[in-house]
């Protein structure tokens, strides 16, 4: 599990004081920056290899400014050519979103996903999400 910590700032505050609903996919994405190294260790844009094909939130609870969050980013599945990263925000131990995302590893010369390399499929198991139950903060 890789966990990033995020300060709220106060433009992602909505007129209610919530974290506006736009910005925890955002977070999240701040979230995957350790797996993207897997496939692209100093995250050069010409060696890019990932493609972003589906993404999933649910927002369980309030997220509010002033308060620092956490996001735990597990791997849920590997296929051949793609996969599932699982996510969660928790605001003082209180999971306030979850979601999903699905990335591709694809050639952009040749325009086509390839097969996940053994090197990086090894490094994706050891975060492999085992047991939801243990994991909660």
């Amino acid at each position: 599990m890789f966990i990033t910590k995020i300060r709220p700032r106060v433009s992602e505050t909505d007129g209610l004081g919530h974290i506006n609903n736009t910005t925890i996919p955002i977070w999240f994405e701040s979230g995957r920056d350790e797996i993207f190294k897997i496939f692209t260790p100093d995250l050069s844009f010409d060696k890019w290899r990932l493609v972003i094909v589906n993404m999933n939130v649910d927002f369980v609870a309030e997220t509010f400014y002033g308060k620092e969050v956490e996001i735990h980013t597990w791997i849920k599945r590997i296929g051949n050519t793609s996969f599932q990263i699982e996510e969660e925000l928790y605001q003082e131990g209180v999971l306030t979103a979850r979601g999903t995302s699905t990335y591709v590893n694809f050639n952009f010369e040749t325009r086509k996903p390839e097969p996940i390399p053994d090197h990086i499929r090894r490094e994706l198991e050891k975060h492999l999400r085992k047991n939801p139950e243990e994991d909660q903060t």
